[in-house]
């Protein structure tokens, strides 16, 4: 007689110490996918911080609005290429991603790099390189911008919001934020509301149109993200 082949296979046991495995694994890469955008989240809400110290710190140099400095050229002397100057009427005109070299929400990242406050790039646009590459990048890849918040012209100059319904003097805006972390970030630096505070958020297909925050956001979306100060 033949004697029975034996057959061989997984026990019950053994797959579920491989499903505990393949469980542990995938809570792991979900852990550490939650940390990276948690850290990119903090980063972003750091960008708004800093950036107001380069205005203090360049008022506290040369006693001038960085941007707006009529004076620039002498005041950053050697520098290269030699800063355009503004002109003094103590507002950063423009709109924060005016992609023009005499707009002086551009001058205003010239200026204090020119002044060692930040890094970056001091050739100004359409004079050499494009607003992708002149204009700082948040965590998340989008453009990060400042500039005067005024909604209204008076005379010649002109500084437009992105987001209405604000009070404040200057405005910082970063784009191409995720809706899901759009209230994480403004728990952070404001009231958790992001259509109320000094913090708002508008649909990324409103940039550089002036439109009134949104009360919804959408976690698969992407937001312009401002706040006043």
């Amino acid at each position: 007689m033949k004697s029975r082949q034996r057959q061989t296979g997984f026990t019950l046991v053994e797959i579920a110490i491989v499903l505990v495995i393949i469980g542990l694994l995938l809570g792991g890469i979900l852990k550490g996918q939650e940390l990276i955008n948690s850290a990119k989240v903090k980063n972003v809400a750091n960008d708004f911080r800093t950036i107001q110290t380069y205005v203090y710190g360049y008022q506290d140099k040369y006693r001038a609005v960085p941007g707006d400095d009529s004076a620039a050229s002498s005041h950053i002397s050697g520098g290269s290429p030699t800063p355009t100057n503004g002109n003094g009427n103590g507002i950063i005109e423009g709109t924060p991603y005016a992609c023009n070299a005499t707009a002086e929400s551009m001058l205003f990242w010239q200026h204090v790099r020119e002044a060692s406050l930040a890094s970056g790039n001091t050739t100004l646009p359409t004079d050499g390189p494009t607003c992708e590459d002149f204009l700082p990048k948040n965590a998340f890849g989008g453009k990060v911008g400042y500039a005067s918040y005024i909604a209204t012209t008076s005379g010649a100059v002109t500084a437009n919001a992105q987001i209405t319904g604000m009070n404040g003097t200057y405005q910082i805006c970063s784009e191409k934020i995720l809706g899901k972390f759009v209230v994480q970030l403004d728990t952070q630096l404001d009231d958790g509301k992001p259509d109320t505070g000094s913090m708002r958020a508008v649909p990324q297909s409103a940039l550089g149109t002036a439109t009134a925050a949104s009360s919804t956001i959408d976690d698969g979306s992407t937001y312009i993200v401002c706040m006043v100060y």
